[in-house]
């Protein structure tokens, strides 16, 4: 086989696998996710000989709660959607309509992604604390629910015990450390968003006041959307995995393309 084949047949061989670790590099490079927040500890172990540490993430409790249908729900059925959520009263005068009227425009918004590009949004999921839920029962919930357009498909209005609220508030979403100023331990009265992503881990606290900060949220959705475990296999490799046939065809029809096209041999010449 001449040089030119075995060139040929190296490109064909080596392009799709270099190429994927290219884009690999620069998308690494490139794409830049929303932290985790507050690590609970750190695991050290042996890989290939060498000892590596990974972050355990602080992953929020549990709670169950009423929503504003009456239903008893559990924060936990949402694990493997991303959660938005952030905290309010019905009979707030100041940022709380504000709030809502911003969470509300994400939760259109999404819809209308959905309808556009026809793809599952089903994976994004809205929570609201009560944190006046004395006074906030599911009739009133309700009646707010209904007066903003939220859809409790993808939206929950929340009431049940104040401690257990105003625990989860301190304790899990650590909202005590985002915003000292607007909570304490007893009225919670924040501006912030706060996103949770498949597992439950905090990745971001946004002013939800602010146009821009609602922006960067709705681009970490996204991000935290196409999100894979570190422990699931790259679908960019499985998908060049899957072109194996492809490969071995180029490389047969090289070969055959080079016998065909061979010089024949030069006949030694008698005297």
């Amino acid at each position: 086989m001449s040089q030119k084949a075995l060139l040929g047949l190296c490109i064909a061989i080596i392009l799709p696998l270099l190429s994927y670790f290219i884009v690999k590099g620069v998308s690494r490079d490139a794409i830049h996710m929303p932290p985790r927040y507050y690590p609970d500890d750190i695991v050290e172990t042996v890989k290939n000989g060498k000892k590596v540490s990974d972050t355990i993430w602080h992953q929020v409790a549990d709670i169950r709660l009423t929503n504003q249908l009456g239903d008893s729900v559990s924060l936990h059925d949402l694990r493997g959607k991303i959660v938005v959520a952030d905290y309010f009263f019905t009979h707030c005068p100041s940022i709380c309509p504000f709030l809502t009227k911003n969470m509300k425009g994400l939760q259109d918004a999404l819809k209308m992604k959905d309808v556009r590009k026809r793809i599952d949004t089903s994976f994004v999921h809205f929570v609201s604390f009560s944190v006046d839920p004395e006074r906030d029962s599911v009739a009133a919930l309700k009646r707010y629910a209904d007066h903003f357009g939220v859809n409790p498909d993808v939206w929950w209005m929340l009431t049940g015990p104040k401690k257990a609220i105003y625990d989860f508030a301190l304790n899990e979403v650590k909202l005590g450390l985002q915003d000292g100023e607007g909570v304490d331990s007893n009225f919670i009265h924040t501006s912030k968003f706060v996103v949770l992503d498949k597992k439950g881990v905090i990745r971001g606290y946004y002013d939800g006041l602010d146009t821009a900060a609602l922006s960067k949220l709705a681009e970490d959705i996204t991000l935290l959307m196409l999100e894979k475990d570190k422990n699931e296999s790259s679908p960019v490799l499985a998908q060049l995995k899957g072109l194996w046939p492809i490969y071995i065809a180029v490389i047969v029809a090289v070969i055959l393309f080079v016998w065909i096209t061979r010089k024949p041999a030069k006949e030694p010449k008698f005297s």
